[in-house]
């Protein structure tokens, strides 16, 4: 066989190789997921999406979880930006409580696709926690907020487990309790710029025993962002002790979520 005959059939093996690669990335990019990004709230860390993690991943998610240090919203939605940067594609912000007031700010990104808020503040441009709280409604639990100290709030560590995680596991709640976060007091007053619920579709969970943020005020964010809702039975702990449910929302927010649209 002459070298022009090989260079040829080389050269067609070769172009074959590249074409199939090519298909096969198009499929890829096409079934791929979009990554998630779980934002805690006030009072506690990352550490409570464990069982939430533990089942995306196993269903191929790429997720990371953020460790805010809650002291001010504007540093908050700066170390959940950084947790979005890093994601390959496109993501869907996860926030619980407080978390959702960082969703709100931060999902503004252009890499954010959905958001997904469990049990979660869902505030309005020029709102902040403060302001959400300021009237509760006749009749509505009052968290147990010790007076602050140095400008951080801490739970009644003696009253967490009723007020917080009344479903979760005692030694679990107890836990929670004694490795609380001090959440900032500025933190609560950082008011949202410019709502992303307002351009990005939105889910909402919401924990119809909560008895820190009154699921009559979950349901009237909800519906205020036209939110797609679910509502199960539990406490403010939610994410914590029922995952599965919580899981299978942010499923329903990422199963929207076209990765290849967004290339």
């Amino acid at each position: 066989m002459s070298m022009l005959k090989i260079a040829k059939l080389f050269t067609a093996a070769f172009g074959a190789a590249v074409i199939a690669t090519g298909a096969a990335n198009a499929a890829t990019a096409t079934t791929a997921k979009p990554g998630i990004v779980l934002v805690h709230g006030g009072f506690v860390d990352g550490s409570g999406w464990e069982g939430v993690y533990k089942i995306l991943t196993k269903d191929g998610y790429d997720v990371t979880i953020v460790q805010n240090p809650t002291i001010s919203l504007a540093d908050d939605v700066a170390v959940t930006k950084r947790a979005i940067a890093a994601q390959k594609g496109p993501v869907v912000l996860v926030g619980h409580s407080y978390g959702g007031v960082v969703v709100t700010e931060a999902g503004n990104d252009e890499k954010v696709a959905s958001l997904v808020y469990i049990a979660a503040f869902a505030p309005d441009k020029g709102e902040s926690v403060d302001s959400l709280i300021k009237n509760p409604p006749p009749g509505a639990p009052v968290p147990p907020i010790l007076p602050p100290v140095d400008g951080f709030l801490m739970l009644d560590k003696t009253k967490f487990a009723a007020s917080f995680a009344a479903d979760v596991k005692g030694e679990t709640a107890a836990f929670m309790a004694n490795s609380q976060v001090p959440w900032g007091v500025a933190a609560l007053a950082g008011a949202v710029s410019e709502p992303a619920w307002k351009s990005k579709p939105s889910w909402y969970l919401v924990a119809k025993d909560d008895k820190m943020i009154p699921p009559p005020a979950q349901r009237n964010m909800s519906k205020r962002a036209s939110s797609v809702v679910t509502e199960v039975p539990g406490s403010h702990a939610v994410y914590v002790s029922n995952p599965k449910a919580v899981a299978a929302l942010i499923k329903q927010a990422a199963n929207k979520v076209s990765v290849a649209a967004t290339k």
